[in-house]
């Protein structure tokens, strides 16, 4: 159930946030893009890697999450993806970014009607364009420099702008706080699952190779990490344009 006055309350302080947002936004700000590795911590994190590496397996293929239909894997992902949609318009909001927070709008209203809560991708179905953004891009859009790599216990690779990203994400849902219990977790609870469904096809299908195979599985870790979202940051736009419904593979 929707929270009446709590949802009016988180309006008003978005509405405030975001307009001061928008001004540091569109202030000029640089936006520095590391070409090296600053890994200051290595020592510990090697530590927290090998951890994260027994918790994680051998980066076998996973047989149980293998057995899960392709159409209930699917639906977990099209639900995820809806949920994760109010989030996105905030932080394209803090962006300044009308078009990506539009899009986010438009495919959270489209898939929670029409997709019945999320279970289908409608927009998709009406090639509205895919998006994608976190609070760690905010940041950078903000012109905040990345800091040191990170390895996060069970989370994995980072940077401390992603890290802070991370937690203030916990924070930037509106439906954390729009949505009692047990509603408010199902993002979570999708999100989670969807990642280990991806991990899982991307091994099966030969995508990802195992860390473990590399001979230094903690630099190889690293620079994969460093490589992918310094590319995903320095794209143009954070959207992504779709031909059709998405299907996961």
């Amino acid at each position: 159930m929707f929270k009446a006055t709590t949802l009016s309350t988180s309006l008003r302080a978005l509405v405030g946030v975001t307009l001061v947002a928008g001004l540091a936004a569109c202030s000029g700000a640089s936006r520095p893009q590391p070409a090296g590795v600053n890994d200051p911590h290595e020592a510990g994190n090697r530590k927290v890697h090998a951890f994260n590496q027994k918790i994680g397996g051998s980066g076998k293929p996973n047989r149980v999450l293998g057995a899960v239909p392709i159409e209930f894997q699917t639906v977990v992902h099209n639900v995820s993806e809806n949920l994760s949609m109010p989030q996105a318009a905030v932080n394209s909001a803090l962006q300044a970014d009308v078009a990506g927070f539009g899009l986010s709008t438009y495919r959270f209203l489209v898939n929670s009607t029409l997709g019945m809560g999320g279970l289908f991708d409608v927009a998709s179905e009406f090639k509205v364009p895919e998006h994608d953004t976190d609070f760690g891009e905010t940041l950078y859009v903000w012109g905040v420099g990345e800091g040191p790599y990170i390895e996060l216990p069970l989370i994995g690779p980072s940077t401390r702008r992603d890290t802070a990203g991370r937690v203030v994400d916990l924070f930037t849902n509106p439906l954390s706080y729009t949505l009692d219990s047990p509603e408010s977790y199902v993002g979570t609870v999708t999100g989670y699952a969807d990642s280990a469904f991806e991990k899982n096809r991307r091994i099966v299908n030969g995508k990802q190779v195992p860390i473990s195979a590399s001979g230094d599985s903690y630099a190889q870790a690293r620079q994969d990490y460093l490589q992918k979202r310094r590319a995903d940051l320095a794209r143009p736009t954070s959207i992504a344009a779709t031909t059709g419904p998405r299907m996961v593979d």
